[in-house]
Formats: structure tokens, sequence, C-alpha cells
């Protein structure tokens, strides 16, 4: 299994109706509106990387009203509850 963060930017005004969207998708665990160059995190998980990149360039991309994507696959999850 791998997770990634997905940082999606949107057309002006596309936001929520991006979001539902994103939330109906399988295989995306969350999505936030965010500030800054990007418009919303999601995170989103899939059996393996070639699976992923299905995921973001079948799914996400397809969504109307993404503009582009940036996806950050992740290495390793720290729980903040095992910090010393």
């Amino acid at each position: 299994m791998i997770n990634a963060f997905v940082l999606i930017q949107t057309e002006v005004g596309t936001v929520d109706q991006v979001a539902k969207a994103l939330c109906e998708t399988p295989g995306i665990e969350s999505a936030d509106e965010v500030t800054g160059p990007y418009d919303i995190i999601c995170k989103v998980y899939a059996e393996d990387l070639i699976a992923l990149g299905e995921k973001v360039t079948g799914a996400i991309q397809r969504i109307e009203g993404v503009t582009r994507t940036l996806t950050c696959p992740m290495t390793r999850h720290i729980d903040i509850n095992d910090i010393g």
C-alpha cells in the first residue's frame, strides 16, 4: 500500500465542487481546502506506485475545475505520539 498527498490547483470559483468530487472518488482518504499556491490537499492511497499514478491522472486530474496537481508519495509516517 502506498499513500500520497496530492496538492491541487483549481480554477477560480471551483474549489467546493472539486472538493466534493474528490470526496466521492475511491481511494481519497481526505480532502482539505488550504491557502497558498494550492487550493486543496488530499490524502490518497493506492496498491502501488502505478495505481497511484493512474488515480492521479485517471481520476483526480479529470475532475472539472482541476488545473494542476503535485503528487508527494509518503516515504514514512511519523506518529507524534511516538516521539520522546
